[in-house]
């Protein structure tokens, strides 16, 4: 008997094996670009948020805890504790899982006068390494608070330096290299107001969360539990953007007022998110300051728009009995159809309402002039320097921590030329100094650009010319930095490190790594005393 070989499934003949071909080809051509097409349709009506005019405002808003310290040896000393909490957004049947100074989030607001000796123990009670830097403040780099003062779980570090700046609304926030976004996502800031002799007499709004109100701005968002989520949306260029605002850690937030005038200190707190504030009926309100401090006359305007960073300080005026709603508007990010899409920039929020009660306290006129314009003058400029926002880099280069990028001579002024090339937007943090706004794409900038700056935002296809004064503090070895205050973009090697020198004395080197955060390495200023005692500075 002979066997028969078992035959496969005979082929189908050519036509009809053609045809299946053609028929997946034609799915490939017209299917599926359909389909990805209804995917990229949904994808953009899905990227804008509108809350405008649909908020139910039903929380007071909370008001930081003024922390003026205590004296001590001719100091004004500070305590500020790093710990993990729980918070109630009112956001599901769960407590948030949150950080915070001195409580489960944000921190104290901190407030001292010009002049005075300042000490700030930072107690790190969280599981890993933090920092914490005083944004706006000019003190000396090895008390910034930068990448290189890692505070290590355990250990207290107690930086001090004397007020010697105008009086201004400056803010705190970890700065740890490579974890700065998750570090103020979770709830590590907090306001650091300034005062001097000129503020007190000018007879601006002052009674502090009455009507001198801090706002700290976040977006948000939350997972079915309740707890925080930080994906970053599809398509983002500048990652994290939330669909909830949270306004000192207060969701649908009002606040009362009892004066005509209330002034408001708005901090852009957020990751990423550029706003543009106004009122919800286009009234005019005055601007009175930004980032470092008062500006030489109130400007009355309807719009103010701050990127991550940056702050400002408006008076609005209220009629007797009426609400009115502080939003964001859609900011003009200057950038693509695409981009300012996906960047927020179609995006509007109601931020606060605020309850005028139906009989106020009379407010006196603000006064026509506030402070003296910055006494930066361009023919003064010893160099000019250019920096290229683009990728994760400046000039091409990521984030060294064992590099110092530029070297400056104290007492000497100079011209920064910060440019965008790309279609991201960016925006432009300086530590230690306040600079002026000389150019904004080659003209002179607006009334709301003329007082002292640290972070400026800038626009895609634009070039900021700033002027910058280094003085008072030199060290070789231990940097400042330059960096784009969009968080993703600054983790991901968006920052440079500059050392102010003294006249004829060349750049040294960082202080050695201990801890590697980002693959680059940093360094550790601080003496490891017997378990339990404090850490500082070796002077």
């Amino acid at each position: 008997m002979s066997i028969q070989p078992v035959s496969s499934s005979p082929r189908p003949p050519r036509r009809r094996r053609l045809s299946r071909w053609l028929g997946g080809f034609l799915a490939i051509v017209f299917v599926v670009p359909a389909a990805a097409a209804s995917v990229l349709a949904l994808l953009w009506a899905n990227a804008v948020t509108d809350t405008a005019g649909r908020t139910v405002f039903v929380r007071p808003l909370a008001i930081p805890p003024l922390a003026t310290g205590r004296v001590e040896n001719g100091r004004r000393v500070f305590d500020l504790q790093v710990i993990e909490g729980t918070s109630d957004f009112g956001v599901g049947d769960r407590k948030t899982a949150t950080w915070g100074f001195n409580g489960s989030y944000l921190g104290p607001t901190l407030r001292a006068k010009r002049g005075e000796q300042i000490q700030i123990n930072v107690s790190n009670e969280l599981g890993e390494t933090t920092t914490v830097h005083w944004h706006g403040q000019h003190l000396p780099a090895a008390m910034d608070g930068g990448p290189h003062q890692m505070v290590e779980p355990g250990e207290t570090w107690r930086p001090h330096w004397q007020i010697d700046q105008p009086a201004a609304t400056t803010w705190y926030h970890p700065h740890l290299h490579g974890s700065t976004a998750s570090h103020v996502y979770r709830g590590l800031a907090g306001m650091f107001i300034l005062d001097d002799a000129d503020s007190a007499v000018v007879g601006l709004p002052s009674t502090y969360g009455v009507d001198d109100v801090p706002l700290i701005v976040q977006d948000k968002s939350f997972d079915g539990d309740g707890q925080l989520h930080d994906g970053d949306p599809t398509f983002s260029p500048v990652g994290f953007l939330g669909d909830t605002i949270v306004t000192n850690g207060t969701i649908n937030a009002y606040h009362r007022v009892g004066t005509e005038l209330v002034r408001l200190r708005i901090l852009n707190g957020s990751n990423a998110r550029v706003y543009d504030f106004g009122l919800h009926d286009d009234r005019d309100f005055s601007l009175i300051a930004t980032d470092g401090g008062l500006l030489p006359a109130p400007y009355r305007t309807d719009r103010v728009r701050l990127s991550p960073g940056e702050r400002a300080e408006i008076v609005v005026r209220l009629r007797a009995g009426e609400d009115a709603v502080l939003r964001s508007y859609p900011p003009d990010l200057g950038t693509d159809f695409w981009n300012e899409r996906f960047a927020g920039g179609d995006d509007s929020f109601d931020i606060l309402q605020l309850r005028a009660a139906d009989s106020l306290a009379s407010s006196p006129a603000l006064p026509e002039r506030l402070a003296d314009a910055p006494d930066l003058d361009a023919a003064d400029a010893r160099k000019t320097r250019t920096f290229r926002l683009g990728g994760s880099n400046i000039n091409g280069r990521k984030m060294d921590m064992s590099r110092i990028d530029e070297t400056v001579e104290v007492d000497t002024t100079e011209i920064w030329d910060v440019t965008n090339p790309g279609n991201t937007p960016h925006n432009f943090h300086v530590h230690d100094v306040q600079f002026a706004v000389l150019e904004v794409g080659g003209r002179r900038p607006g009334p709301e650009l003329s007082g002292r700056k640290d972070t400026v935002y800038v626009a895609p296809g634009t070039t900021v010319r700033l002027i910058l004064r280094f003085s008072d503090y030199t060290d070789p070895d231990v940097p400042y930095m330059f960096h784009c205050h969009v968080l993703r973009h600054e983790d991901r090697g968006m920052m440079g490190q500059f050392v102010v020198v003294r006249k004829g004395q060349g750049p040294g080197r960082p202080p050695a790594a201990e801890h590697d955060h980002q693959g680059s390495g940093g360094g550790l200023l601080l003496d490891r005393p017997p378990a339990g005692a404090g850490i500082s500075f070796r002077r």
